[in-house]
């Protein structure tokens, strides 16, 4: 029994390793960083400054109930976006159209949850939050279809499509359903449609939600038949079609899943937190969805830590930057930090006399030969 737990939890740290890692040199180049722009201010240099920022982003994420609340309520998105990602990662796909996919949603649940804000809440939650997810799973779709059919990249067409629903979406928000009585564009008010509040003030439903979907797709991932056909699709697609399976109709369903999930990020965001679309919102979590999906591997509890990380990092940033003046912007210089290593394993692995990886991770993979395919293009 000893033998077996030994064994599985060094499986589970070779796989966790590289992240790990990664995030810890991150944390230390941006103390670093940290360190050498307070020497330019009035304060002066001070060579600890990084480790109360820290201490004080810790407790702005986890010291209260509230703390932690705001922590889930951050990494929910992150969780559905991050799933986004890594699916289309086991399918040997690159979505970095989740951006786009999580502002349909929003906006489509925002529309929804807004006309039926006077109905009951049984009714507006779940048919706004359906709308968003749907809404998602069809921008999803029109890349999954082009590649299957015509081969089109998805990258070049999912980044094709975040510029045109952005720009199609301001001018929805403020020639169609522009609500009336406000002195900018934007949906109306929410009313019933919100997601209902638990545990208090800062806690919605798309928190366990979120965690709900980890462990669907884990499932649909490692236990059923669409699974191991993504699976072999994303690692053969030659040897897939030689098996029986059909490519064209994976990857199609592959990129309309991924978009559902990354709907389903924009309606959490949109019901649980904004209430409203405006022109011009953020669709940050679409793109930390990318760096939640590579630092999780692609593997759904992986992309679940993952997501909490980068939640906590959220969460925590504003009290940081109160008590000790480190600005919040240095959490997205963790976070570019730790796609560079992950990227740049080998730094890792000589920094902390790793040894070298038996495989190139698939999400890695993914990456490397879709901008190899654009680079020969």
């Amino acid at each position: 029994m000893r033998q077996r737990i030994a064994r599985r939890l060094s499986a589970a740290w070779r796989t966790a390793s590289i992240p790990v890692l990664s995030t810890a040199l991150a944390l230390v180049v941006a103390g670093v960083v940290v360190i050498a722009s307070s020497a330019f201010t009035g304060n002066g240099f001070q060579p600890l400054l990084p480790v109360g920022a820290y201490l004080q982003l810790f407790v702005g994420a986890f010291g209260s109930t509230t703390a932690i609340g705001n922590t889930l309520v951050a990494a929910a998105p992150l969780m559905l976006g991050g799933l986004a990602v890594g699916l289309g990662f086991k399918a040997g796909l690159f979505n970095i159209g989740v951006a786009g996919q999580f502002l349909a949603g929003a906006f489509a649940a925002a529309v929804v949850g807004a006309s039926l804000a006077t109905s009951t809440g049984i009714v507006a939650v779940p048919t706004a939050f359906v709308a968003g997810a749907l809404a998602g799973a069809a921008l999803g779709f029109i890349p999954g279809f082009l590649k299957a059919r015509t081969g089109a990249h998805e990258v070049v067409t999912t980044i094709m499509l975040n510029n045109a629903i952005g720009f199609l979406l301001t001018w929805g928000v403020t020639d169609l359903v522009r609500a009336p009585g406000f002195s900018f564009p934007r949906t109306g008010d929410l009313g019933n449609s919100a997601l209902p509040i638990l545990l208090g003030r800062n806690l919605h439903i798309g928190v366990p939600i979120a965690f709900l979907a980890i462990f669907v797709i884990r499932w649909l991932l490692e236990r059923t038949t669409v699974g191991f056909q993504i699976r072999t699709v994303g690692a053969n697609p030659n040897a897939a079609r030689y098996a029986g399976m059909s490519p064209l109709l994976v990857i199609t369903f592959t990129m309309a899943l991924s978009g559902l999930l990354a709907g389903m990020a924009g309606a959490v965001q949109m019901l649980g937190v904004i209430g409203f679309y405006a022109s011009g919102i953020s669709a940050n979590v679409g793109f930390d969805s990318i760096a939640v999906a590579l630092l999780g591997r692609s593997n759904p509890i992986g992309i679940l830590f993952a997501a909490l990380l980068f939640g906590a990092f959220r969460a925590g940033a504003p009290l940081m930057q109160i008590t000790t003046s480190v600005p919040v912007e240095v959490i997205d210089i963790i976070e570019a930090l730790v796609i560079l290593f992950l990227a740049a394993e080998l730094i890792v692995r000589r920094v902390f006399r790793i040894r070298a990886a038996r495989a190139v991770p698939e999400e890695i993979a993914t990456v490397t030969r879709t901008w190899g395919e654009q680079v020969a293009r």
